[in-house]
């Protein structure tokens, strides 16, 4: 079961650049499909928010293990998509995430945190 999540947000594509943002998309979610098919990745989504005058304008959630969402943040392909990423949207970042299983780790770890410093 996934218990880590990569989030790859980003704000609005470039003026003048949206098709190539759409290009460089499309890359993204062939790369996505790629890793689920091959076991790299647990599963992914895309999301488009509405207007809320945030900074946030859309986002990849990637879900799998954490040592496998690690290593893919550090292979060539990933960089090479975040690179491509970040010529054509702006506010590009990627941010991992606990889920899943994790979440209960976390909270007693925070839980034993907070009562050795209370």
């Amino acid at each position: 079961m996934a218990d880590t999540a990569l989030v790859i947000g980003w704000t609005r594509p470039v003026r003048g650049r949206e098709p190539r943002a759409s290009t460089v998309f499309g890359e993204g979610v062939a790369l996505w499909t790629k890793l689920q098919g091959n076991g790299a990745i647990e599963s992914w989504e895309a999301f488009f928010l509405e207007p809320h005058g945030g900074d946030l304008g859309g986002f990849f959630l990637l879900r799998g293990e954490r040592d496998r969402l690690a290593a893919l943040r550090s292979s060539e392909e990933f960089d090479r998509f975040v690179g491509r990423a970040m010529m054509v949207v702006d506010g590009l970042g990627v941010v991992a995430a606990a889920t899943g299983p994790r979440i209960a780790e976390l909270m007693e770890r925070f839980q034993a945190n907070a009562a050795e410093l209370a």
